[in-house]
């Protein structure tokens, strides 16, 4: 899709499903009472720890809240204190998702700073929407679009977002944004929960 992203490091995907695995089990959690407190189903939950669903980082949030760790942890990025992390570009981690039905793809902007308050990434839809899902969960977003058009849908309101516009908005309400005249959309969004990651 993008050339410098074959350069960049890469989140092992399957690895996010047993580091959720873990973190269930540290917790004496079962799958069904994982299920209950993110509102998903069980079955679903057993494919994204056997990595054979991989979910947006908004459902990984959903899920780290419930654990009581951040979606960085989920994602294996480092735990030592920092007072400032400084990412250079060609060191951004790569979540691609383009071999599966979302086909978008996240790239990590501050993995090295641990327990963040706010997750920044930059987000790639494909040029041609595969599947639309809706997201809800609790916290705040921001998307800054800054290449492409993008449809958003927020509480049942449809809103034209083109480049250089900037969207913030209750997370708690279901939303989800798909590209426009089959052009791919890059945008900088950042997740935050005022109740803790």
């Amino acid at each position: 899709m993008y050339p410098e992203f074959e350069q960049r490091p890469l989140i092992v995907e399957s690895e996010i499903g047993t580091r959720i695995k873990a973190f269930r089990s540290n917790r004496g959690l079962t799958l069904e009472q994982l299920a209950e407190r993110v509102g998903l189903t069980k079955g679903y939950l057993s494919k994204v720890e056997k990595s054979k669903k991989s979910p947006p980082v908004s459902t990984l949030g959903v899920i780290s809240r419930a654990l009581g760790v951040t979606i960085s942890a989920l994602l294996g990025e480092e735990t030592t204190s920092v007072p400032l992390c400084l990412v250079k570009k060609g060191e951004r981690t790569l979540i691609s998702r383009s071999g599966n039905a979302f086909g978008y793809s996240y790239e990590a902007l501050a993995y090295k700073f641990p327990n963040k308050k706010m997750e920044p990434f930059i987000l790639t839809l494909p040029a041609t929407p595969k599947k639309r899902t809706w997201y809800r969960h609790t916290g705040e977003e921001i998307l800054f679009v800054f290449e492409g058009t993008m449809k958003f849908y927020h509480n049942n309101q449809e809103y034209i977002v083109e480049r250089g516009d900037c969207v913030y908005f209750d997370s708690s309400f279901p939303h989800f944004g798909e590209s426009m005249d089959n052009k791919s959309v890059k945008c900088f969004m950042v997740i935050y929960n005022q109740n803790g990651l």
